[in-house]
């Protein structure tokens, strides 16, 4: 089996943000990826820094794992720490045995293409544009025995109601809720991280989004017990590394959670500023998914590939959306930026519009 569509002649689901960036993208103002700018700080840089100190011994993920638990007040039994989430993708799709896994669509491309890397025949739920990209949840088939899901999700930036999601939830079913950008919503609204009622809730968190991480890759499944053994069977040993440990039991600290949610009240603010930047263009047919919620915008417009090229010359890089399915050429993702970044964007659209 394929490991994406592109033989197939689909979307290619190994494609991100990072493509837009690298080699003869290096230099471009980057509003492909969805990490946040400026990151991490420098008092999280000098604790990274610190504990390279200890490299010679082998990774001790207890007190990352305890300070992790303790911060969604679950027991330590419900936690495994990843490698990044896309390790718990990964992981998901080789250890658990499922017969009919659902994906809802548009979202993150790599729990399809983890299931599909591990024999599994993907069954794929597109959201309408129409609808605004909400969840719907009869639209999932009963019989699905593993279902997952963003939230907010990755790329339309919707935040769906926790409700509806848990509603999702069926015996015997595994209900994957990808939560890798919910610590850039203010209150973390609609989380589902820390719940222990709803049956065979699997939540993923990722902390390379709000911290500037993605280089040291750190992550966390929350999930019953025995799914949690079952994860973590499938992980090498000593899977996440001696600093990214150090900057998870950091990260989910009463001080750093405080920063987190201040820093998800700018982006809420800068968000809105460039929705208001891009409502000037609406006369060329750009139109933003709203209400948006995660630190990045989908926004569709004519030609949007050639005016993705446009800006590029024009020194910045945005997101392709016709890798997401559900998707196509008129799609582009944008990061939310500051908003002296906002204004340079904006200037630089009109120019590639009017091109």
């Amino acid at each position: 089996m394929p490991t994406d569509d592109v033989l197939g002649g689909g979307p290619d689901l190994r494609h991100h943000g990072d493509a837009e960036v690298r080699d003869d993208g290096a230099q471009l103002v980057d509003l492909a990826v969805n990490v946040r700018a400026d990151t991490p700080p420098v008092w999280l840089r000098e604790l990274i820094g610190g504990s390279l100190d200890a490299l010679a011994a082998y990774p001790d993920g207890r007190a990352a794992r305890a300070a992790v638990a303790a911060r969604h007040g679950l027991p330590v039994d419900r936690v495994l720490l990843t490698a990044g989430a896309a390790e718990a993708f990964v992981l998901l799709a080789r250890a658990l045995k499922v017969r009919r896994p659902v994906v809802v669509h548009p979202q993150f491309t790599e729990p399809e293409a983890a299931l599909r890397d591990a024999g599994h025949t993907v069954d794929r739920v597109l959201l309408r544009a129409e609808d605004g990209f909400r969840l719907t949840p009869r639209a999932v088939p009963e019989e699905a025995d593993l279902v997952v899901i963003g939230n907010p999700t990755n790329p339309t930036s919707v935040l769906h109601p926790a409700d509806a999601i848990a509603g999702l939830a069926r015996p015997g079913r595994t209900l994957v809720v990808d939560e890798a950008f919910m610590d850039a919503v203010p209150g973390e609204r609609e989380a589902l991280a820390g719940r222990t009622d709803v049956p065979g809730l699997v939540v993923l968190r990722s902390l390379t989004k709000t911290w500037g991480l993605a280089g040291l890759r750190i992550g966390y499944v929350l999930a019953a017990p025995e799914t949690v053994t079952a994860l973590e069977r499938a992980q090498p040993l000593w899977p996440v590394s001696t600093p990214a440990l150090a900057a998870a039991e950091a990260c989910v600290r009463p001080p750093a959670l405080a920063e987190a949610d201040r820093a998800a009240r700018r982006i809420a603010a800068d968000r809105a500023r460039l929705v208001a930047g891009l409502t000037r263009f609406a006369a060329a047919g750009v139109r933003v998914v709203e209400p948006a919620e995660g630190p990045f915008l989908l926004v569709r417009m004519p030609a949007a590939g050639a005016v993705r090229r446009r800006l590029r010359t024009l020194g910045f890089a945005v997101r392709r959306g016709d890798t997401f399915p559900g998707l196509g050429e008129e799609w582009i993702r944008l990061a939310v930026r500051d908003g002296e970044t906002t204004d340079a964007f904006l200037e630089a659209l009109e120019q590639a519009l009017d091109q």
